[in-house]
């Protein structure tokens, strides 16, 4: 697929899936995706440099939460939903309902 591993769905294993979301950045990119859709890697809002940035992507692409799209020299992101529902009922929408509880009480 373009060079870019990604498990198939029945691969998806709930363990790497809560590693991947287990980490503030990557569950902040995973809410930004969820909440758009598909963005472009660099319009991404985080504090991270880009070098951590691609690692983090790395580890959520890897664990089947989000799907790289290549277009040229531009990399698209999205949650891979249906996947995580299917595989998971449920679980992403409870970790980022938690999530968006947790930002609401820190602002």
């Amino acid at each position: 697929m373009f060079g870019v591993d990604e498990p198939a769905h029945e691969q998806l294993t709930l363990t790497d899936v809560l590693h991947a979301l287990s980490d503030p950045t990557r569950l902040a990119v995973v809410a930004q995706l969820d909440r758009v859709g598909e963005m472009s890697c660099g319009c991404l809002e985080v504090t991270v440099a880009k070098s951590t940035l691609s690692q983090h992507l790395r580890v959520l692409r890897e664990a089947g939460v989000t799907h790289t799209r290549p277009d040229g020299n531009q990399r698209w992101l999205s949650v891979r939903r249906t996947a995580l529902d299917s595989q998971f009922p449920n679980l992403l929408d409870a970790v980022l309902a938690a999530h968006a509880r947790a930002a609401a009480f820190v602002s």
